[in-house]
């Protein structure tokens, strides 16, 4: 049987990169997606990809900052599928990469409206149908900066800090009502935002890459690679798993 067999998932930020490859993932472990975006277009291509394998699927755009964006969004997906089972939080942007003194309010505030205020409101919607129905999972985005420090984009680093607050917040409120909730803190992954950035490393992409695996005992993580460990957070086989760091990083924080 497969591992989501029957359950309906909605995937924030679910148009490229990670997103998309966990919508793809829970696809092929039989869930019915929404995909969760305001890319309209890379959004509409994941569900299509969806479809044409003969998946079920809804591209649904979606400003997670706005609480009436959301609502409605979630609305679409139990109107259609009359339930809800999990929520993937993880649409997030990194904001300006400069130190805190340098940081206009306007940008530090930009960065927790999708990457807190997102998370709050997504979980705050889903919530409703998960506890009526008396069971869920949402799985939370945060980083390795959820966990340890680093020298840069400080806006991110803390809005991932608070994500890890809320998981283990959120797990012990609604563990009475069925309810689990996890957070993942991937390592770099080679989605198109990684890759992209390491063109405008000195000495270009490939140097960018090996710095990078520097810092990793593994090979820097695809896409799937992530998706698979959301996967067992929303899957059943981790029925006993809430309020907990899934640290999927190839070694960086072990060092």
């Amino acid at each position: 049987m497969a591992r989501l067999d029957g359950k309906v998932a909605i995937v924030t930020g679910g148009a490229t990169g990670i997103g998309e490859a966990t919508c793809l993932r829970f696809a092929e472990e039989g869930a019915r997606v929404a995909v969760f975006d305001v890319s309209e277009e890379a959004g509409r291509q994941t569900a299509e990809a969806i479809v044409r394998e003969g998946g079920e699927a809804q591209f649904i755009r979606c400003d997670v900052s706005d609480e009436a964006s959301v609502a409605d969004a979630v609305g679409q997906v139990t109107a259609r599928w009359g339930r809800l089972d999990v929520l993937v939080n993880n649409a997030a942007i990194p904001g300006v990469n400069k130190l805190a003194h340098e940081v206009a309010l306007e940008d530090w505030e930009r960065v927790f409206a999708i990457n807190v205020r997102g998370v709050f409101l997504c979980t705050k919607h889903a919530l409703k149908p998960m506890m009526a129905q008396k069971s869920g999972s949402i799985v939370n985005f945060s980083s390795i900066y959820g966990l340890i420090g680093n020298d840069d984009i400080p806006p991110y680093h803390a809005a991932k800090g608070a994500v890890l607050a809320m998981t283990r917040t959120d797990a012990i409120c609604y563990g009475r009502h069925g309810i689990r909730v996890n957070a993942v803190h991937p390592g770099s992954t080679k989605t198109p935002l990684f890759m992209k950035a390491g063109e405008t490393y000195p000495g270009g992409l490939d140097k960018y890459l090996e710095m990078m695996s520097a810092k990793h005992v593994l090979p820097l993580a695809e896409p799937v690679d992530i998706a698979n460990c959301v996967l067992f957070l929303a899957s059943d086989e981790s029925r006993f798993v809430t309020g907990a760091s899934l640290v999927c990083d190839g070694g960086y924080t072990a060092q």
